[in-house]
């Protein structure tokens, strides 16, 4: 939250002061959003007065992040799992009956040498990094585009147009999903 502070006066706003994106009310469901990035989006989601069911694999971590979202007065609920689970999907799908705004958000396969790859490696990264994000997509796109509102951000990783040496996994299926 002291970032949030900081972010507002280095763009020269009043503290306190939040730009209004038309979003208020909207229902966020926001991936592996207990630390990094996903936080990051549901912080701002929480700013802009979004309700949000958020998710991580960490109980206590869920949990301490979901705390400060609710200080935004917005209503938070907590999935604690993989979200590459289909248990874990069915849970976070089932928290609004009609979501908005879904942030797709997962990390990836650890840095490892090329050479160290098998086929069970190469499954679960795709899965984690491609196939997750496509099935939540799948399962909200038909309603938001019937309601005439949806957004869906895709969260992946520069290594995608830019090489990283050890992540050619991580990077190859960020890019699947990319050009999905």
């Amino acid at each position: 939250l002291n970032r949030i502070a900081t972010r507002t006066r280095a763009v020269g706003l009043k503290e306190g002061f939040h730009m209004d994106l038309g979003i208020r009310g909207r229902k966020a469901i926001v991936c592996a959003s207990s630390k990094g990035l996903g936080k990051g989006c549901a912080i701002a989601l929480a700013e802009a007065g979004c309700d949000l069911a958020v998710n991580g694999r960490n109980a206590q971590v869920l949990a301490e992040t979901a705390n400060q979202l609710r200080d935004f007065g917005v209503s938070v609920m907590e999935i604690v799992g993989d979200v590459s689970d289909h248990g874990c999907q069915r849970e976070l799908l089932g928290v609004f009956a009609e979501p908005d705004i879904l942030v797709n958000n997962n990390g990836g396969p650890p840095r490892r040498d090329f050479h160290e790859l098998d086929r069970d490696a190469i499954l679960a990264g795709v899965t984690q990094n491609m196939v997750t994000p496509i099935e939540l997509t799948k399962a909200v796109l038909d309603g938001m585009a019937a309601r005439g509102f949806g957004r869906i951000v895709n969260i992946t990783s520069l290594s995608v147009y830019v090489p990283i040496p050890g992540l050619d996994l991580s990077s190859g299926a960020r890019a699947g999903l990319t050009s999905f």
